[in-house]
């Protein structure tokens, strides 16, 4: 069980300054690890919100601090800007007496494709996986790269398991689009995961566009009731369209579990290191 009465956790998200909806799964996971007593303080940070990157730490009282990414995948969010505004060397920084420890982006957790099939299992309660197209949709950009390969990646994954009558990747902006959802699906059933953090601007207001469940983009997540309009008969097939896979709240746990893997990695590192050094002795 993991327990950190003497350490910090921060959870950094990207956030928004034009959808109230994006900060929002971030804050709710926090409040559930709070609410669970595993760490001293829970801070929240963001790039385009407050409180921001650069006074989060700031605000943190402990010298041991562990941060999470809530980022669906591992890219130039991850890699660059968050290690830069946070000035951070690599996994393990040392400075003004803190230890500062980055870990792997919620996205990268093998749990993922397990939060994926319980979405869409709940979105089209009693419907026939084998009868059904799994449809899970990506940004899709020359600019994001990792995004489409982490998509990509749990696409493989489900496919392998054989659940589905299909399961394919979609994108807002490069092929397959999701607008041609029902030309590129060969089942009755079409069920629509977005690979996204939060309902933001696009899985609430520029997808259901796409699909043809709106008309125009219309109001945030927070001030509609699309999910309670499924299923939606569209284009000759049965639609279903869920949330944003990032307002699982079972994201929580694997937010705990980087922080738990991260030190198991570095538990190891520092048993081979030590073996290392004995055996030159």
């Amino acid at each position: 069980m993991l327990h950190k009465p003497h350490s910090a956790l921060i959870i950094v998200g990207h956030g928004s300054t034009l959808n109230p909806d994006s900060s929002a799964p971030t804050f709710d996971h926090a409040e559930v690890i709070l609410q669970q007593g595993f760490f001293k303080e829970i801070h929240c940070a963001f790039w385009k919100e407050e409180p921001s990157l650069r006074q989060v730490l700031h605000m943190v009282d402990s010298d041991d601090v562990y941060i999470v990414t809530n980022f669906i995948s591992e890219g130039y969010f991850t890699r660059t800007v968050i290690p830069r505004e946070l000035e951070l060397d690599g996994e393990i920084t040392q400075r003004n007496g803190r230890t500062l420890k980055y870990c792997e982006p919620v996205g990268n957790h093998t749990r993922m494709t397990e939060l994926l099939l319980k979405r869409a299992a709940e979105v089209a309660p009693g419907v026939d996986p084998a009868a059904t197209s799994l449809l899970i949709v990506g940004h899709g950009t020359n600019l994001n790269d990792n995004s489409a390969f982490a998509a990509k990646r749990e696409v493989e994954r489900i496919r392998e398991m054989g659940v589905y009558g299909e399961v394919l990747n979609t994108y807002m902006e490069e092929a397959p689009l999701v607008s041609e959802w029902d030309t590129c699906t060969s089942q009755p059933n079409v069920v629509v995961v977005p690979f996204f953090i939060a309902d933001g601007l696009h899985s609430y207001q520029d997808i259901p566009v796409l699909l043809g469940i709106e008309q125009d983009t219309g109001l945030a997540a927070s001030q509609r009731d699309i999910f309670r309009q499924n299923p939606y008969s569209l284009r000759g097939k049965t639609l279903y369209y869920a949330s944003a896979i990032g307002t699982e709240p079972l994201f929580s746990e694997l937010i705990l579990d980087q922080v738990a893997l991260f030190d198991a990695r570095h538990a190891q590192n520092e048993v081979t290191t030590t073996s290392h050094s004995t055996t030159s002795l």
